[in-house]
């Protein structure tokens, strides 16, 4: 058992995502039912170092369960990464009495939140608050639900006008290293292709199998594209069947900041109050120093190191469906 915990900071960081707001909800209530003071830190790191922090109670959290974005505001805080700036974080905590710190974000909070608790000692979990669902010890991660769905519809509306006009689309969505996204709602849109970091298909490959689909009576396609895929975005591959394959006509829709901007769904709504109670509870219990996590629908508690470190792979079985259906 560790120290305890009379007062919990909570901060969101990083990129937003949807149901960040359903996790702060979580973190202060669960924190005044068990008789912790709950505190706001608004900005992320940024706000933490500038001790911009507020006082919550029940009601500072009402109506914000089903809003996507995050209410307490979030920032990339590069002068994070020096031990310097970290310890003039860690006194604006002790100096307004916080014990504890709940971190939603995803990799880069998380190193954030690792070193603070390594060269200070202040307790700290994180919650997985990212679309691109790539973090070890979470069976998903907050927001990567209401973004699959958020594509999808703009996929299903985007078929409408590839049929009407014989084209081949190319649909970019968030991804960098992981292709969760573009794995997922390949499978569910029905999508002729998905191109992700993880896949080493080649250019060769995609023509033949578009060449197929076009003798098989295939008069339109759409191609789910990864942002990190090793071809670069939509628009650079747009452009390269221009140059080397220019008999399709080929357009592009990139769908950026839309895929994180929609109201949470049901799922990641009950996913942030489970985490969020679990960060508290965790604290609580003397844990510090790891990841809380639903796995197999349980509980689960990974250390930060572990979570930032490991990457899961997207289920080869999804990708493998995805192909079989896609004749």
């Amino acid at each position: 058992m560790g120290k305890q915990i009379k007062k919990i900071g909570v901060l969101t960081s990083g990129g937003d995502s949807p149901g960040m707001n359903a996790a702060i909800r979580a973190v202060v209530r669960s924190s005044l039912y068990y008789g912790i003071e709950a505190v706001g830190i608004y900005r992320g790191y940024e706000g933490m170092i500038e001790g911009d922090f507020e006082s919550m109670d029940v009601r500072s959290v009402n109506h914000i369960l089903g809003k996507g974005g995050t209410v307490l505001k979030s920032a990339r805080c590069l002068e994070f990464h020096k031990p310097e700036v970290r310890a003039i974080a860690a006194k604006q905590l002790k100096e307004h009495g916080i014990d504890a710190v709940v971190a939603i974000g995803g990799n880069g909070t998380f190193t954030g939140a690792k070193l603070l608790w390594e060269e200070h000692d202040i307790p700290v979990i994180g919650v997985p608050g990212t679309i691109d669902n790539d973090l070890h010890g979470s069976d998903s991660t907050i927001g990567f639900d209401t973004a699959n769905n958020i594509v999808l519809e703009a996929i299903d509306n985007i078929r409408n006008t590839a049929l009407s006009h014989n084209r081949l689309f190319f649909v970019e969505v968030m991804g960098r290293e992981s292709g969760y996204i573009a794995a997922y709602t390949g499978l569910a849109s029905g999508a002729f292709s998905v191109l992700i970091p993880e896949n080493e298909t080649t250019f060769e490959d995609l023509i033949e199998k578009l060449d197929k689909g076009r003798r098989n009576g295939k008069t339109s396609s759409i191609v789910v594209v990864a942002e990190g895929n090793k071809w670069g975005g939509a628009s650079e591959i747009k452009q390269l069947f221009k140059e080397k394959a220019p008999s399709y006509d080929a357009k592009v829709t990139i769908l950026g900041h839309t895929q994180r901007g929609g109201n949470p769904t049901c799922f990641d709504r009950i996913l942030a109050s489970r985490l969020g109670v679990a960060a508290v509870e965790g604290l609580k219990e003397g844990k510090a120093g790891v990841m809380a996590g639903i796995i197999k629908n349980e509980v689960k508690y990974t250390s930060l190191e572990d979570a930032i470190q490991f990457k899961d792979s997207v289920d080869e079985e999804i990708v493998r469906v995805a192909e079989i259906l896609s004749i």
